[in-house]
């Protein structure tokens, strides 16, 4: 027998109500509730919207098959899984608080989410890493990164990304249906160790984030370094006019990877500093859904950052969505 009670327009029932290990089953309703449900689908139908324009377009023009391109596409597929899969799973969860798809549904969940999310950090760091030697050796680049090398870096990336993720689940009771730590019926949550945290927190934030915030720092400063030496050649030659070009370029170029770095700290350092608290925090409390939707943003702002101001990128949806690709 179900009990049901309304209180802050949350329906509390159980998932199952024949079972006595039933988890309880809470039911969010009220306008506001409506209304977040409505914007968390609206950004995931985005991201997955944004991110299959940006796999279409590198995959279906030969022109963009180049190493970086190659490398953007590695992160929209993780950004794909992030809106078409790992969103909805969430909001069905905000929603109803049950899941009803058993213990090998939710591994398969568990190991996508997580999955997604650290192949999408690995693709940032990859990134960084390319514009780096392509800023730093720009005459010997074509030469070091090639198409063929960059789809190795690419496929070893998400291989060790699984790796670590199914080490990481298994380890932390997760991984085998016998060994998932339920309380009750009717919940799919991941359950993690304080010393995993710390470990996770070192493989999955500070190294990447270490690696980003160094080689953005020394593109930015090579970057500025070129300006201002095509800046004095130009003013040595009285040509004002090509050096405002130059001074205009070095500032573009110090807001793009501005907009980068903050965009990628925003979202992952509120996520990760709460976690180290995770005691304190129910994984259904306002903050830590605001925390996690934060990391998932990221994925809806990556192919705006990385692909939509590329005039390439302008081009090619302008032929996706005006069905010209179907043209010879």
């Amino acid at each position: 027998m179900s009990i049901t009670a309304y209180q802050h327009n949350v329906t509390v029932q159980f998932c199952f109500p024949d079972n006595n290990l039933s988890c309880v089953k809470e039911v969010r309703t009220g306008t506001g509730n409506i209304f977040l449900f409505i914007l968390l689908s609206f950004v995931s139908v985005c991201t997955v919207f944004l991110n299959l324009l940006v796999i279409i377009s590198i995959c279906h023009f030969k022109q963009l098959h180049t190493p970086t391109n190659l490398l953007i596409l590695s992160l929209a597929v993780a950004d794909l899984l992030v809106g078409l899969i790992v969103m909805p799973v969430n909001i069905m969860g905000q929603r109803d608080t049950c899941w009803y798809f058993g213990n090998m549904a939710c591994i398969v969940v568990l190991v996508i989410n997580n999955l997604s999310m650290i192949a999408s950090l690995c693709s940032l760091t990859f990134i960084a890493v390319d514009r780096y030697i392509a800023v730093n050796d720009p005459l010997s680049y074509s030469i070091k990164i090639t198409v063929s090398k960059t789809s190795v870096f690419i496929i070893s990336g998400w291989f060790l990304s699984l790796l670590y993720i199914i080490i990481f689940l298994y380890f932390n009771e997760n991984m085998l249906p016998s060994l998932i730590m339920i309380r009750c019926h009717g919940e799919c949550v991941m359950y993690i160790k304080y010393p995993w945290m710390t470990v996770d927190l070192i493989v999955t934030f500070v190294t990447p984030c270490s690696i980003i915030l160094i080689l953005y720092s020394f593109i930015f400063n090579v970057a500025r370094r070129q300006a201002i030496a095509v800046r004095s050649v130009m003013n040595s030659m009285a040509n004002r006019k090509v050096a405002k070009v130059s001074f205009t370029s070095e500032t573009k170029a110090a807001k793009t990877l501005g907009i980068v770095v903050c965009v990628y700290l925003a979202c992952w350092i509120p996520y990760y500093i709460s976690s180290l608290s995770f005691e304190s925090l129910s994984s259904f409390s306002l903050l830590w859904i605001v925390f996690t939707w934060l990391v998932y943003f990221n994925s809806f702002m990556n192919p705006l950052i990385y692909a939509i101001f590329y005039p390439w990128f302008r081009a090619s949806v302008k032929n996706i969505l005006t069905c010209r690709i179907f043209q010879s």
